[in-house]
């Protein structure tokens, strides 16, 4: 079965959360997610899948010279699906950006990696910043036919990642120009979710303007997530964003317009890499993060707002608990002779999974039950993995 690549429009988007209040009331608060064990549904870049020992379908060495790469974060733009990828190992190493042009449950994702004249991939470029290693791509937008890029630099041995920076193409992502700064404090990684204003009480400005929602974290893999705003039409404006600082005595979300008073919207300080989307099924606001101390594990979280309450962490995927280890993440040799996985001479270096980011388009589901689909870096293979899970309401106590 192939799932046909689409867009929600913003109405719709607007529909599908009133419809959500609707059906849900003024007791939502009582429903929780039950996420189901994530699997693995294809691996997306390089040349050979190291599970099943078989050609990737993308056999992105043959066809871009491109070895392997991280991250893959999803972005609407122009009628189109596009994936953005960290780090890569290739012929011209950088970063890198691939189009969907078909996707499937069984199958993953096709992908068609932006090249130069001689068929290999060809690296993001942002002409004033370094794009060295951790200086990566980790959100986008698409407003008004441009492609904005969100995108990490500055990284020391002190602060893997230390700036973020906001850039904008003309031309589909081939060439992009450098716009402003935007954080050295707590939006150094960014998801963003575009919505109308008047799908949500407590957003200011005016009724019918789309909004950029940016959830935000900062020192990297040691930061608490943060909310702010930005008009979508105001998107090369730095000054044009405010910032979560908490709710009223009404309950209604506060925003100031400097970063500083921006406040954590749970008590988690181990987040890195994120992304959110709203799901027009469930009506919930899901997050998915890395987190941890000796592993890295994937965590979930949901809300009804964007603002929260959010709530607990469940850990919807750890590679020793779900069988990723020795099956398609690598297992220290140190600890145990069970797999084949690993990269030429990491044979001693368990990998890790993180940087799960969900596709908005690809969910299914009803008022009951989603099934989502997001990418997943393993750090050893160093690779890409499409995984899916299934998310279920269940009803609290009354």
């Amino acid at each position: 079965m192939h799932l046909p690549v689409f867009s929600v429009s913003l109405l719709m988007l607007s529909l599908f959360c009133t419809a959500a209040r609707e059906t849900f009331g003024t007791d939502r608060k009582s429903y929780s997610v039950v996420a189901s064990r994530p699997v693995k549904v294809a691996q997306l870049v390089g040349e050979f899948d190291r599970e099943l020992d078989k050609p990737t379908g993308n056999v992105t060495m043959s066809r871009y010279k491109l070895v392997a790469t991280d991250l893959g974060v999803s972005l609407r733009h122009n009628g189109r699906t596009y994936l953005l990828f960290g780090d890569t190992d290739g012929a011209r190493g950088g970063d890198a950006i691939a189009y969907v042009t078909e996707s499937s449950t069984t199958e993953g994702i096709k992908l068609n990696f932006l090249q130069d004249e001689n068929g290999v991939y060809q690296p993001v470029f942002i002409p004033g910043i370094s794009q060295g290693g951790f200086e990566v791509p980790m959100a986008g937008a698409s407003v008004a036919g441009k492609m904005y890029l969100y995108h990490t630099t500055d990284s020391s041995q002190s602060s893997l990642m230390g700036r973020s920076v906001v850039a904008v193409s003309e031309d589909d992502g081939a060439t992009f120009n450098y716009l402003y700064d935007l954080s050295v404090k707590h939006f150094i990684n960014v998801s963003i979710v575009e919505m109308e204003r008047a799908a949500w009480k407590g957003l200011p400005h005016k009724k019918g303007m789309s909004l950029l929602m940016l959830f935000g974290s900062g020192h990297y893999r040691k930061s608490d997530v943060r909310l702010a705003y930005q008009p979508a039409d105001k998107i090369e404006s730095a000054s044009s964003i405010c910032y979560f600082q908490g709710l009223d005595d009404q309950g209604l979300p506060g925003w100031s317009c400097r970063e500083v008073d921006a406040v954590p919207l749970f008590d988690q300080p181990c987040v890195g890499e994120l992304s959110v989307t709203f799901n027009r099924f469930v009506g919930k606001w899901i997050m998915l993060y890395n987190c941890g101390t000796e592993r890295q594990v994937i965590n979930l979280r949901t809300a009804d707002f964007p603002w929260g309450p959010w709530s607990d962490p469940q850990v919807i995927f750890d590679a020793q608990r779900d069988g990723g280890f020795c099956r398609f993440i690598h297992l220290s040799r140190e600890i145990e002779n069970c797999d084949n996985l690993e990269d030429p001479g990491r044979q001693n270096e368990s990998g890790d999974p993180y940087g799960p980011y969900q596709f908005e388009d690809l969910a299914t589901g009803d008022k009951n039950s989603t099934t989502i689909y997001f990418t997943m870096s393993t750090w050893n293979p160093y690779t890409v993995v499409l995984m899916k899970t299934t998310l279920t309401l269940v009803a609290g106590p009354d």
